[in-house]
């Protein structure tokens, strides 16, 4: 039907954000890492080159304890020494030793549990271990001897954290490696720094042999950038969840942890949740952006790709992705790729647009404290109008047509979008859609008693099928009488179009009732409408879409149909149809948080 797609984070569309600032909710223990090490190994044996957070050494320690012992303490604070964890410790040494890996682990996944702590790497192979004896029978003088064989960068987690968690960390420290990598073969990046850290690991030791013990990772912070970097990236895990670098000043490493970004009531939605909805948006599906276009244009870096940034400045609550695609002069792919962009790093989140015949309800995990903060900022947002009274007008299932009165200035209903708008991207309200269930009566029942009876629909909204008025409310195509083409349904109105009962009409129409069974296939033929051939074959070839899987909304793209059509047919055929209402679970999770 569609085109099938994945999000590509990697794409040309460069979302490499700064970080935000704003403070998130504070998240559980399991989603932020306990420390980040750096090891490497090469002509000097395993060294553990950088830690962060590292431990305060205590003034009564002694040198010589100092030098053989130096804790590894199981915290989230820089400078505490207290274990949270239990009474794990190990030395500077030990770490060195199990962290730097064998050559032949290089490129792979690293993970390692101990006790209560789980370590997670990317070993990165920077030269072949036999490269250091090839190149002593090197005749040039000029060509130095390598030191480094091997590097990590390794994050230290709790042992329960999660499986997604775990995978995110090893995602970050190999994109950190790859770069670090790329620095050390175009400029020996890599090897500066680690003399660097050494060299002040050497002469911090000598300091504490003779006088009080220091921690020599303190004394690298102000000197080494690559260590700041570190710190940096571990700071941000623990705070915003989104980390930027810039890798010797030069290559950008970006990342974010979805744990801390994508949380709707106090719950964190699963990477691989956001993953399967993002790979279901459809053409009719829209985008929200979650902060205003002059916001998010200024969080962009310098070198941006254009289309990301006339995407921003077409999106709109009203617009569909098919038609933000035609406005913005994209291609479609690119715009799921963007919009999936867009989403990963929590900038946005999907919708459907905007229009009259939306239902919405409020969310039973929306905070409606009369002093909330949200409330203060409605307020500040809407003069004259105050969030818990709008709120209640939600607190059953309502469309956003009963809130238009032909006698309101259009600056109202123009208010009125932003408002509903303001409150979706708050997570305030779900949208309830339509969805449509063939269920043919029982045998020993008599079909004309059923016929009579009123239409068998089960709406929370209490309302009937009738075809609302059309208005202009938002798009021009999100009335009733919205049209919306589908490239896999471009004969589907050619069809519809040729009448007549031709006997190939009729052989189409058996075939697609074929898969039904005896019963339900007597049952639908016993319906009135069904004696008119146009009706019967519109039915059957709908017949795929009464299982309740589709809602009212994708049937019309997929099918190519009006929502009267539609909604005629379902009054047709209502003894055999039963019409109810619920969340849409591609774009529930971003309104509704999982369970």
């Amino acid at each position: 039907m569609y085109k099938q797609w994945s999000p590509d984070f990697s794409s040309d569309a460069k979302l490499m954000w700064k970080q935000s600032e704003s403070s998130l909710q504070p998240n559980g223990e399991k989603t932020s890492p306990i420390s980040v090490i750096l090891v490497s190994s090469g002509s000097r044996g395993n060294k553990l080159l950088f830690r962060y957070p590292f431990q305060k050494v205590s003034e009564n320690t002694s040198s010589a304890a100092s030098k053989q012992r130096s804790p590894y303490v199981l915290n989230t604070s820089g400078d505490s020494t207290e274990d949270q964890d239990g009474d794990s410790r190990f030395s500077d040494i030990i770490l060195a030793t199990i962290l730097a890996t064998k050559s032949d682990m290089c490129g792979k996944k690293f993970e390692l549990k101990i006790d209560n702590v789980r370590f997670v790497g990317h070993p990165t192979l920077l030269q072949l271990p036999h490269s250091i004896q090839v190149s002593k029978t090197d005749p040039s003088p000029k060509r130095e001897l390598p030191t480094m064989i091997l590097f990590s960068v390794v994050f230290a987690l709790r042992a329960n954290a999660d499986a997604s968690v775990i995978n995110c960390m090893h995602n970050l420290s190999r994109r950190i490696a790859i770069a670090l990598q790329h620095e050390e073969r175009r400029c020996q990046y890599l090897t500066r720094e680690a003399k660097l850290m050494l060299a002040v690991q050497d002469e911090v030791t000598t300091m504490t042999e003779n006088g009080t013990p220091q921690s020599p990772f303190r004394q690298i912070l102000p000197k080494c950038k690559l260590a700041r970097d570190l710190k940096e990236a571990y700071d941000s895990l623990c705070t915003t969840g989104v980390v930027r670098l810039h890798i010797n000043n030069w290559l950008e490493v970006s990342f974010c942890l979805p744990h801390k970004i994508h949380r709707v009531g106090g719950k964190h939605i699963p990477p691989e949740a956001l993953e399967r909805s993002l790979k279901a948006i459809r053409p009719y599906h829209a985008l929200l952006l979650l902060d205003s276009e002059k916001a998010l244009l200024a969080q962009l870096p310098l070198d941006c790709s254009p289309a990301l940034v006339r995407l921003i400045k077409t999106c709109s609550a009203v617009k569909n992705l098919q038609q933000l695609a035609q406005d913005a002069d994209l291609a479609l792919l690119q715009v799921f790729q963007i919009a999936a962009h867009l989403v990963y790093w929590g900038k946005a989140i999907i919708i459907y647009p905007l229009c009259e015949n939306n239902v919405y309800m409020l969310s039973p995990h929306a905070n409606i404290c009369i002093y909330s903060p949200l409330a203060d900022e409605f307020a500040l947002q809407f003069p004259g109008h105050d969030l818990p009274s709008m709120l209640a007008k939600f607190s059953l299932p309502v469309s956003l047509s009963e809130f238009r009165n032909p006698l309101d200035a259009p600056v109202h209903e123009a208010q009125l979008i932003q408002m509903v708008v303001w409150m979706l991207q708050h997570r305030l309200l779900f949208q309830i859609h339509t969805y449509v269930y063939l269920m043919v009566p029982p045998t020993e029942e008599e079909p004309g008693l059923r016929e009579e009876e009123p239409p068998i629909v089960t709406r929370v909204t209490g309302r009937s099928l009738s075809t609302p008025s059309a208005l202009s409310f938002g798009s021009p195509t999100s009335s009733d009488d919205m049209t919306l083409t589908s490239p896999s349904m471009e004969n589907s109105s050619a069809e519809l179009q040729t009448g007549g009962d031709s006997p190939l009409n009729k052989r189409m129409t058996e075939t697609l009732l074929a898969s039904l069974t005896e019963h339900e296939r007597q049952a639908i033929l016993r319906v009135p409408a069904a004696q008119n051939p146009e009706d019967l074959r519109l039915f059957a070839r709908l017949l795929h879409s009464f299982r309740g899987h589709h809602h009212l909304e994708e049937i019309m793209y997929n099918e190519n149909m009006r929502r009267s059509q539609l909604k005629t047919l379902f009054d047709k055929f209502r003894s055999v149809l039963v019409i109810t209402n619920h969340e849409d679970p591609i774009i529930s999770l971003f309104q509704s948080p999982p369970e």
